[in-house]
Order: structure tokens, then sequence, then C-alpha cells
């Protein structure tokens, strides 16, 4: 499928491969079993929380762990739980919050403000309702322009440090654009979606796993979902956001975006870029040991 420009500015997503080896199906289904325990381990700790926003909508969000906070922030029509094998791992350590944007996961479908500056507000309304004097704010994908645009809008003073995940900040080159996307989605909705899903991943997932995550992303209403892929900002708008704070940022890329992340790395202070090599869009699962690290290491620096 190909995804390119589904983003706007931030391109197309790196297509799967064709992986027919025993072996790595093999390891697929034990990553598989290793993440439906996280899941019920994290189901039986975390605490569910909600607020509302200032428009009234009922957001959703998971609390685990103690400590300094972690915001994680899901891509375009994901639920929050998508992040499951950093919740685990992270609320060892930490506070992790991991937040169900407006109409996606178990936040309430909200009949408007599927738009950037709607969708930065909650972020703020949310740090706010959190009452702590800093977050580390994680965003993924779309979530990653919702966190610049609320460092752009509100200020970074209750940010300790950026993790942004695998989408453009309008550094050079720009990715690629075009694509059929839209079209195969004003087409045929669940089959659009699904092969959405399953292009997220380099790595083979099992089909229940992929089933479930289309099942979730269809939650999202049509509307609302093509509303939250219309991104106004330019590219200059992206770049002067993330060059417009002075907090720590890790930029996690795929190699689509190696360029952007070696010039911002080379060109920005307090910034260090790393590009999965063989790993899919939601290259925290794909590789969650090796992303979980690289969290590791940005956090005790971050926050010391």
């Amino acid at each position: 499928m190909d995804l390119s420009g589904l983003f706007g500015d931030q391109g197309g997503f790196r297509h799967g491969a064709d992986l027919n080896d025993a072996r790595i199906r093999v390891a697929a289904v034990f990553r598989y079993a290793l993440r439906i325990a996280i899941v019920m381990a994290a189901t039986l700790t975390a605490q569910a929380g909600e607020f509302r926003s200032s428009d009234g909508v009922r957001l959703h969000y998971t609390a685990q762990g103690e400590g300094e906070v972690i915001v994680l922030v899901p891509g375009w029509t994901m639920p929050a739980s998508i992040w499951a094998p950093q919740i685990e791992h992270l609320a060892r350590t930490y506070r992790v919050i991991a937040f169900d944007p407006r109409s996606q996961g178990a936040s309430a479908v909200a009949r408007s403000g599927h738009n950037m500056e709607r969708r930065a507000q909650d972020l703020g309304e949310l740090i706010a309702h959190l009452a702590v004097p800093r977050v580390v704010l994680a965003g993924w994908s779309l979530g990653v322009l919702e966190a610049l645009k609320y460092v752009q809008s509100q200020g970074d003073a209750r940010i300790a440090g950026l993790v942004l995940v695998d989408n453009s900040v309008g550094e050079d080159p720009a990715p690629r654009r075009g694509g059929t996307f839209m079209a195969r989605l004003n087409a045929d909705r669940n089959k659009a979606m699904a092969g959405f899903v399953r292009d997220m991943f380099r790595l083979p997932q099992s089909e229940e796993y992929l089933e479930r995550l289309t099942a979730q992303a269809l939650k999202t209403p049509y509307k609302a979902s093509v509303q939250l892929l219309t991104i106004k900002q330019s590219r200059e708008f992206w770049r002067a956001a993330v060059y417009g704070t002075d907090k720590p940022v890790l930029y996690v890329v795929t190699p689509r975006l190696k360029g952007q992340a070696e010039n911002l790395q080379r060109k920005r202070p307090a910034t260090r870029s790393v590009v999965f090599e063989n790993a899919g869009h939601a290259l925290f699962v794909d590789e969650p040991q090796r992303f979980n690290a690289l969290m590791d290491e940005f956090l005790v620096e971050t926050l010391r």
C-alpha cells in the first residue's frame, strides 16, 4: 500500500517487507504472546482517568507507576494502548500517562475539534489536569505534530523534554509527497484502514493483533479522521516549532526520515536522532527493547 503524503508534508510510511522465513513467523507468535501478557499486566495495575476538555469532551487516559511523569500520545486514529510495551517498561521507574486523544481509544467521540489547534489545547489541558510541574511529552506520527503545536502555542515551561517518533519536523529534506490512500479511504474505508494498520509494521504481527488495532482505528468517525489529516501548517511552521524550544529532543525515525534526523542532530543543540533501519512506522512495537533502552537513556539524562 502506498501511504505517501498521508500526513501532508510528512510523507508516506515505509512498506512492510515480504518476510516469509519460518523463524521470523515463530518469533512473531512469541512477540504477540508477550504483548498480550504485557497488556494484561498493565490492565491489572493501571488506573483509568478522565477529564472534560474546555469544550466539553470526555478525554480518557491511563496512569501507571510513580515518579516523574511521561505522557505518551499515539498517532492517527490509534489507541493509547499501542504503547503497551513502553507503559509496562517505563512504569517501573516513572508515572506513565497514556493518552487517548479525542475520538480515539476510550475517549469520547467529539463533534468537532479534529485539528491541530484543538488537539494541542487538549494536551495542555491534560497536563494541567495532571497538576505536575513538568512532563516528558512523547508523540508518535500525528502525535509529533500535536506535541510541537502544543509547545508552539502554549510554551515549554512544563515540558522537560520531547520524544518525537517517526514524523517530519519540517527539516530538510522534505519527505516525498503523493499517494492514493485518501482515494482508497473514500472508496472502501474498512479495507483501507486494515491496509493502513498492516503497513505500520515491518515485522510480522499476528492477525488477531492487526484486527484489534483496525477495529480501534475504525472507532474514529470517517469525517473526523479526514479532518485530522487536513494539516494546514507549513513545513516552516514545524521547523520553527522544534527549533523554537531549547528542551532536549529525542528524534526516532525510520529510514525515510534519515536525512531530517541527521540534519536536526547536526544543527539543533540538545538533540539525539536515531534511525531504526529495520522497523516499520510503529517502530516501538517492532523493536520495543531497543526503543525502551533509548527512552531509558534519554529520561535519565533529561530528568537528572
